[in-house]
């Protein structure tokens, strides 16, 4: 475990390898859950302010569900989240052309069209953030899905990318640069130590 402020970072952010591969995996993550996407409190916000720039992006099935379930909904295990249709796909996932589910909010801003991404809890996968019990500290856990993950893992491996690293971009977005900085740190050393094993 690696304590960075108040957060409890797993080691196999540094130790294992990840990169997603959309191409095998078709974007499962989006589709396959327990509940929608947890979403941070401010993030309902985010998703008022971007939501009718977003709405051309989405099909009708999943607007038509937006329009009976709401924009998030509250889930008694995980707090609030995206709708999900049937247990299933995100509302807000869309699907391209080749069967790769992508998530339509993030279409808007690859397009300049809104200036919020996506979730954090979907920038971060695999890793998820959970609270302690008295609100301290965060434990930030590596938790790919052992079936769906699996090319990613193999990718990863191929490619020699720390988890860690594959997720740069959403880990400054969450924690800051100085965060991230302090993690690499560590992971330098980590890989001084075990070079040669």
């Amino acid at each position: 475990m690696i304590a960075i402020d108040n957060k409890l970072v797993s080691d196999e952010l540094v130790e294992e390898q990840f990169v997603c591969d959309l191409v095998k995996c078709k974007g499962g993550c989006c589709v396959d859950g327990d509940a929608g996407a947890p979403l941070e409190e401010s993030e309902k916000a985010r998703i008022d302010e971007v939501f009718e720039a977003v709405k051309p992006y989405l099909p009708e099935r999943h607007l038509a569900e937006i329009e009976k379930q709401g924009r998030y909904v509250y889930d008694e295990e995980f707090g609030w989240v995206t709708p999900a249709i049937d247990g299933g796909i995100c509302v807000y996932a869309i699907t391209d052309s080749k069967g790769i589910v992508k998530c339509g909010i993030e279409q808007a801003y690859n397009d300049g069209m809104v200036q919020w991404k996506k979730p954090i809890s979907c920038h971060l996968f695999p890793v998820r953030i959970k609270q302690s019990k008295d609100g301290e500290l965060e434990y930030v856990n590596y938790e790919p899905r052992e079936t769906l993950c699996k090319p990613a893992c193999k990718l990863g491996q191929k490619l020699k990318v720390p988890v860690y690293q594959f997720l740069k971009e959403a880990l400054i977005r969450k924690y800051g640069q100085e965060f991230y900085d302090t993690l690499d740190a560590v992971a330098q050393d980590y890989f001084e130590v075990n070079k040669g094993r």
